[in-house]
């Protein structure tokens, strides 16, 4: 939505608990709700892949009972380019990833019991990660890794939002966030038979936004994210995994003022991957929010196609 006039002091001091819920509803902070399962997986060295995956999103945008809006939801598509490679690193199998996210959004609501709506589309904030296994998941090329059976892996990842997005200073909903973002995770992934359970808890810690509704700053306090998927295989590269996210804290700060944090939010999700001929696969995923506070709230399905060589 467009700036809405700040009509009046109360509005003012809930700014904060505003821009929580709506830097959410951009796709840009829709990442930090992403739920991933199989993120330590091992894999040989010298792998490239390729992807195409597209999201859809629609449901609510959830914000504090002292700002005058209501009623607001959102439907977002997004086409996501991504790469990644595997290599040696300290005698370890390391990934980095590279996402680069295309969207266009549509939001309406009703702000001050006038409707108010805003359309938008293009590039948001590309995604680095690196991937690096504490133990578990030592270098092998691809005949070595033939015979590897992995059984339990404990990991590093270190994801960074590059803040290249559309952002236009004068609007409330934004596909960039004109700030960078590190987020540092340690998980644990554990195989037996033909079932894996993982276990990742993360952080993730932004710095500020200078432009702001145009000339204020905005900072936030670190997100803090806790995931668990139990999946199960059905044969090589078939494989089912249901998940839930949990993340807290995140507290904001407009120019300095009062900090507002959103409340706890949950989402739970199935991912399903499916093998195609030679090294391409598909996977299929939706998640959906059981608790939600401030943010959104929304119904979430991905269809993603991968190749690797």
């Amino acid at each position: 939505m467009r700036q809405p006039p700040l009509a009046s002091s109360t509005w003012l001091s809930a700014l904060p608990s505003l821009l929580v819920a709506v830097s959410l509803a951009a796709p840009a902070g829709a990442s930090a709700q992403d739920i991933q399962p199989r993120v330590y997986t091992a894999a040989p060295v010298g792998i490239n892949a390729v992807s195409v995956g597209y999201v859809y999103s629609t449901g609510e945008v959830l914000f504090d009972r002292a700002i005058p809006v209501d009623d607001v939801t959102g439907d977002v598509h997004s086409l996501t380019a991504s790469y990644s490679r595997t290599f040696a690193l300290f005698d370890r199998a390391a990934r980095f990833d590279l996402a680069v996210p295309y969207v266009s959004g549509d939001w309406s609501g009703q702000f001050l019991d006038a409707p108010a709506a805003n359309a938008k589309s293009g590039l948001a904030d590309p995604v680095l990660r690196l991937v690096v296994p504490i133990s578990g998941a030592p270098a092998l090329g691809p005949a070595e890794y033939a015979s590897f059976r992995p059984r339990t892996i404990v990991a590093t990842t270190l994801r960074m939002g590059v803040p290249l997005g559309r952002y236009d200073p004068d609007d409330l909903v934004n596909l960039g966030s004109n700030r960078w973002w590190v987020g540092p995770q340690l998980g644990v992934s554990h195989i037996e038979g033909q079932w894996l359970v993982e276990l990742y808890a993360g952080a993730r810690f932004f710095s500020a936004n200078e432009a702001f509704l145009g000339t204020s700053e905005l900072t936030q306090s670190p997100l803090f994210t806790l995931q668990l998927h139990a999946g199960y295989r059905f044969r090589p590269g078939l494989w089912l995994a249901a998940s839930t996210r949990q993340s807290l804290g995140g507290a904001t700060s407009v120019d300095g003022g009062e900090r507002v944090s959103p409340e706890t939010n949950n989402r739970v999700g199935l991912t399903l991957n499916i093998p195609l001929r030679g090294r391409y696969s598909l996977r299929v995923a939706g998640s959906t929010g059981i608790q939600a506070t401030i943010g959104n709230d929304y119904d979430t399905v991905v269809a993603a196609f991968t190749a690797a060589f």
